[in-house]
């Protein structure tokens, strides 16, 4: 069986995180699907159809009501873009959080290793080199 490249790909413990969370709630497995489907072309592609047929075939003044529907329409869809951009803030967010942590505990280690380094060399100088050489 031959894994993919994404599949072999290390996620950041904020992304999977993430995924979990989205994936458990309903409400935002919901905002998901619709707002990959209204970021997409075939979603243009099917508004501009179904608007072209209406015009066109179904009603011979078509303006007042399809004003109120596209203007519905955005309403809704720009609520779902900003709860996609409050869900993106609130990620980046999470992910800064952890990489400061892991940052702050990455320089503690390494400065704890530099200190060790130290007293280990000072320690072999003081043991092998001569008293006259110092």
């Amino acid at each position: 069986m031959q894994t993919t490249q994404q599949d072999s790909l290390q996620h950041h413990p904020v992304v999977l995180a993430n995924q979990a969370q989205r994936a458990a709630d309903l409400q935002l497995r919901i905002a998901d699907k619709i707002t990959a489907f209204a970021g997409s072309m075939p979603f243009v592609y099917i508004h501009a159809a179904l608007f072209a047929i209406w015009m066109l075939f179904i009603e011979s003044n078509p303006w007042p009501r399809l004003t109120l529907i596209v203007s519905l329409e955005a309403i809704f869809l720009s609520t779902f873009v900003m709860i996609g951009q409050n869900r993106q803030s609130a990620f980046q967010q999470a992910k800064a959080d952890h990489d400061f942590i892991e940052q702050e505990l990455e320089l503690k280690t390494n400065t704890e290793l530099t200190r060790e380094i130290h007293t280990l060399t000072t320690e072999l100088h003081r043991r092998l080199l001569p008293e006259a050489a110092r």
